[in-house]
């Protein structure tokens, strides 16, 4: 990929020390003229003014048909001054406030749209601070190509859009290994939750619509592949967004992952022989692919130090699976009536904190919860008949009856462990056939199924906006780990992560009438620190 980052850091001097050029121009993408028409273009051009010793930055399209293509730049930024410490921190910072306030919301979202200026300047200033300019590299690419997609898809003729995903998109994905580019993770957790779930809804909306391309094949994208490290689990995992921090006695673990992006385990696609029997299902595969899964765990840890030993506490306080849908809000173009209410649901959430892989100075690990092995119901009775004296008719006649009730959740969770690992594994049941969601196929239409109209009704599984929510009480009681007082002092790294399982079932099947079901899951994994410090109570 071209290197946005170092040619702007070198305009300074590639100006020259007396401005012998009052504009430069850098190529981030280009054809080759031939039968089709003129070379296209897509120009960064930086400008100088004499005066004010500040740069300028103007984005052009070139080569397009005119009628449709006005001649001029497409976006010009703010000015640069280059006598401040931090020249292009305007630039940066407007590329990101452009791209947060473009940001697609849920359609039932609370909260409004966010504003250019609530990305403060401070957290953008650190973070160009205390980061090399060859680690800021990929994280000012990535916002440059973010803020390029909704020039060129969305505020230019379709030709553009597709020329910029052909030729400079998918040529230059390697930015978007959001797992390789730590200043992005950095970024996300200092800036504050607000700017951070736009800023990840605006990104999770573009890498659909790329998804969506590849699938397709359009604009010759069905033949560019992914770097193979990318499809070791069958899905496109470097697209998909996770980190974890330490803080005020939590591990945090958030990640958001574009539908599209997960691997599918189970679709109704896979058991049809023939692939054009799915062409009534498009709209509705059209609308589920603009979704996205943004999940947070946070488990609430302590330490404690005993004269031999240093016990470790851990349980789980949060879980919050929240599945978007990105940029169908009733009213936008995109709004598909009925289809616009359908989504997919959390089946399965699978989350593991434990110490690193092949430690040896854990001496003891206690699970929280035994295994539930429930019972089924029982009812039995008894009619006891007697009489007084010789008569033959009963006087006196009783009856008793016994019973107990086994009470049926949804959601079934269990502790287990792998290793020195504690293992909690949430999974959901249909309560009417008692069947694991996750590897069942929904019942037909009009077969009285609970999952049918979801989201509505005062027994429904799942919050109105598609998520649902788990409070630690309902995980299983503490998991302990105890090792020697030798490792008092130290910060260890401790390993937290999940797997979630989405599914689709139609919530509205008596409208859609579709046989459309499958099931996708996705894993996010980081460390977090685990201070081995015995902390003084003021």
């Amino acid at each position: 990929m071209l290197d946005i980052w170092s040619w702007i850091c070198d305009l300074p001097h590639s100006f020259g020390p007396h401005w012998s050029k009052s504009v430069l121009e850098l190529e981030l993408a280009g054809s080759t003229p031939g039968g089709d028409g003129p070379k296209r273009s897509i120009q960064l051009q930086a400008s100088i003014s004499d005066h004010e010793a500040a740069i300028t930055f103007s984005l052009h399209l070139l080569g397009f048909d005119s009628q449709r293509v006005q001649p001029g730049p497409i976006w010009v930024s703010n000015a640069c001054p280059l006598s401040s410490d931090q020249p292009f921190l305007p630039l940066l910072l407007q590329l990101l406030r452009e791209t947060i306030s473009r940001s697609p919301a849920a359609h039932d979202s609370t909260s409004p749209r966010s504003k250019t200026g609530e990305l403060r300047p401070e957290p953008v200033a650190w973070i160009m601070d205390s980061h090399s300019p060859e680690s800021l590299s990929g994280f000012f690419s990535l916002a440059f190509l973010m803020r390029l997609f909704w020039l060129c898809c969305f505020d230019s003729p379709g030709e553009v859009g597709s020329f910029y995903f052909h030729s400079l998109f998918a040529t230059t994905i390697e930015p978007l290994v959001l797992n390789r580019t730590p200043v992005l993770t950095k970024f996300l957790a200092s800036v504050g939750v607000d700017a951070e779930v736009r800023f990840t809804r605006s990104l999770g909306y573009m890498l659909s619509k790329w998804l969506i391309l590849r699938e397709v094949g359009g604009a010759g994208l069905k033949t560019l592949a992914l770097p193979a490290a990318h499809q070791l689990d069958g899905g496109d995992g470097g697209l998909i967004l996770s980190y974890a921090n330490e803080a005020h006695g939590l591990w945090i673990l958030k990640g958001h992952a574009p539908l599209q992006a997960m691997k599918v385990i189970s679709s109704s696609s896979l058991l049809k022989k023939f692939p054009f029997s799915e062409a009534k299902d498009a709209v509705l595969k059209y609308v589920l692919a603009h979704q996205q899964l943004e999940a947070i765990i946070q488990m609430e840890y302590s330490v404690k130090f005993y004269e031999g030993y240093i016990q470790v506490n851990a349980r789980v306080d949060n879980i919050r699976l929240h599945v978007v849908k990105l940029g169908f809000k009733k009213g936008d173009d995109n709004d598909q009536g009925h289809l616009a209410e359908e989504r997919h649901f959390p089946s399965r959430a699978r989350l593991w904190v434990g110490p690193e892989v092949g430690a040896t100075y854990i001496g003891g690990f206690s699970l929280g919860q035994s295994t539930n092995n429930t019972g089924k119901e029982l009812e039995t009775q008894k009619i006891v008949k007697g009489s007084f004296g010789n008569t033959k008719v009963p006087k006196v006649k009783t009856m008793a009856r016994t019973s107990s009730r086994t009470r049926i959740r949804n959601w079934r969770w269990d502790q287990d462990a792998e290793g020195n690992a504690a293992v909690f594994d949430g999974v959901l049941c249909d309560s009417n056939s008692g069947y694991e969601v996750v590897a069942s196929r929904p019942p037909p239409a009009g077969g009285g199924s609970e999952f049918q109209k979801r989201y509505t009704g005062a027994n429904r599984r799942f919050t109105k906006g598609g998520g649902v929510v788990f409070a630690g009480s309902e995980c299983g009681k503490d998991v302990v780990w105890r090792m020697s007082r030798e490792m008092e002092g130290s910060v260890m790294k401790w390993r937290i992560g999940g797997q979630i399982w989405l599914t689709y079932w139609p919530s509205n099947a008596d409208a859609i009438r579709t046989s459309h079901f499958e099931t996708r899951v996705v894993e996010f994994c980081d460390e977090v620190d685990l201070p081995l410090i015995p902390r003084k109570v003021m």
